[in-house]
């Protein structure tokens, strides 16, 4: 039972599904990446003269693995390259329309696109494997990532406002079926990390009135959050402590640890030391949250998560990940991994317990 709520409710659902508007939103990826892979990578070329297993057409294209994933998931969830016996290889489709010099070829038609702002920016970010924002020249600063000899626009406060408030967008609306999605009966204490505006942890304070939480993020993140404890009226249950997830010690005492859209922000191996840290201040039983978007464990759709993975890989040092890449991390750590339960926007929550 909801506990009663003297403020905003973040249990609120909004009466329509918004998924295609970000599902719109992030279509764009599909353009630019397409594009690239025509115009600039010559990857059905390559392609057409014999299939090729994951690292020798990563070096093909001389791109690095993580941009490699991004561009390879999302010509596997168009329907334009399949993997065969550990190979990739070309569809009938991309065989017949994207091969050079085909009789129905139509890559002069997607290259017309070769030299658009959107393309060009795609493809230095495939050829750099650097998210924008990070160059020295780029006086905004990263927008996600906080690390060292990298300027992030987190640490101003109006650029950390406009980032953390455009993130909530989307977050007010997941916010309570996550809260439906998992029971936190029985637990006392949630530990949020990078929890931006702590409508996540808002949310399930209000549908556990037992629950205390703790926000964990940076300083001017936490004076937006300041903000919405006090709006959605558990400023008394609702803890915010600063610091660097990474380098500084996690908060401890928490039984649940929620880990929401923050792991999508770094490769692999920032992820499996994250979930190390969460992991080793768990208590037996404890259960560490990974609420994000999945990929399948094949790495070859769903397309809108695809498309997602190339907007994260712009932004940040991440990309998405499969639900076998999380549940790897999750037991590398010591935990144990549960079903994901989906919540909404392509998200779903991943439970390991110690």
């Amino acid at each position: 039972m909801n506990s009663e709520v003297n403020g905003q409710s973040a249990l609120r659902r909004p009466a329509t599904d918004p998924t295609p508007i970000f599902e719109h939103f992030r279509g764009m990826h599909g353009s630019e990446l397409l594009t690239a892979a025509v115009a600039h990578f010559d990857l059905f070329g390559r392609l057409s003269a014999g299939s090729l297993d994951f690292e020798a057409l990563r070096q093909s294209l001389q791109l690095k693995d993580r941009p490699a994933v991004v561009l390879l998931t999302a010509l596997k969830a168009m329907g334009l390259i399949q993997e065969i016996d550990g190979k990739l290889a070309l569809t009938e489709l991309a065989q017949e329309h994207l091969v050079p010099g085909g009789a129905f070829d139509c890559g002069n038609y997607i290259g017309l696109a070769a030299q658009t702002p959107g393309v060009l920016t795609m493809v230095q970010l495939l050829k750099t494997n650097r998210p924008l924002g990070s160059d020295e020249e780029d006086a905004g600063g990263a927008a996600f990532i906080y690390r060292d000899g990298i300027k992030s626009a987190m640490e101003a406060e109006d650029s950390a406002r406009h980032f953390t408030m455009a993130l909530a967008g989307r977050a007010k609306n997941v916010a309570p079926f996550l809260a439906d999605a998992i029971s936190l009966e029985g637990a006392k204490l949630l530990l949020d990390v990078g929890g931006g505006t702590g409508i996540y942890s808002h949310a399930l304070l209000q549908k556990n009135p037992q629950l205390n939480a703790i926000v964990f993020d940076r300083p001017q993140v936490l004076k937006i959050a300041a903000e919405m404890t006090a709006q959605y009226g558990v400023a008394d249950r609702c803890q915010l402590v600063s610091g660097d997830m990474f380098a500084d010690a996690l908060p401890a005492g928490a039984d649940t640890i929620l880990l929401s859209n923050i792991l999508h922000d770094w490769d692999k191996p920032e992820c499996q030391q994250l979930v190390d840290r969460c992991a080793q201040i768990l208590p037996p039983g404890g259960r560490l949250l990974i609420h994000d978007v999945f990929l399948n464990d094949a790495l070859d759709g769903p397309l809108p998560v695809a498309l997602y993975s190339a907007s994260l890989f712009s932004f940040t040092e991440g990309r998405a990940y499969s639900g076998g890449e999380y549940r790897e991390m999750l037991t590398a750590a010591g935990l144990t991994p549960q079903p994901i339960v989906p919540t909404l926007v392509h998200c779903g929550v991943l439970a390991g317990v110690k």
